[in-house]
């Protein structure tokens, strides 16, 4: 099966992500978090995330895959920054660290699909899909919680929290 139309398009979408991170984003938005959803479920049932022909070695990595992926948002989510404006709203950028960190997620992402294929293993664009998914999630899942907890604690406009 060729899966690069597939892959490509996961591409797309990944860098889309990465270039909506760099903008000024009010952190109360749940778009990313339901695009991380979407790709994450669509990863998990459209199958090929388990190899039959090496069947305790695919399962056995795939909740490692998982941690890394959740792992690698958590780092990110932290080089975010988050502030309030003078009205309370609380906001949210990208910063270089941020681009830095995902880089690192591309190439450990990158080192795992090769690694899987020095082992034998087949791969599937399921498995990038629930990757970016996770990664995606755990990153916005934790900025907006940094928007929520530095407006509700009634801190004074422009405060930043890291």
């Amino acid at each position: 099966m060729d899966y690069m139309p597939i892959s490509f398009l996961i591409l797309l979408v990944a860098i889309f992500v990465i270039y909506r991170q760099m903008k000024t984003r009010p952190t109360a938005k749940r778009g990313m978090l339901y695009t991380a959803a979407v790709m994450s479920v669509v990863g998990l049932v459209t199958g090929g995330l388990i190899d039959a022909r090496h069947l305790a070695l695919s399962i056995g990595l795939l909740p490692v895959e998982a941690a890394i992926a959740v792992a690698l948002g958590v780092w990110r989510a932290a080089t975010v920054r988050v502030w309030l404006d003078e009205s309370g709203v609380a906001w949210s950028k990208a910063t270089g660290w941020t681009l830095l960190a995902w880089l690192v997620s591309v190439a450990t992402r990158v080192g795992l699909y090769f690694a899987g294929q020095a082992l034998g293993l087949t791969s599937s664009p399921s498995g990038i899909l629930l990757f970016v998914g996770l990664t995606i999630g755990a990153q916005a899942y934790l900025v907006a919680r940094r928007g929520r907890a530095l407006s509700g604690a009634g801190r004074r406009p422009d405060t930043v929290v890291r």
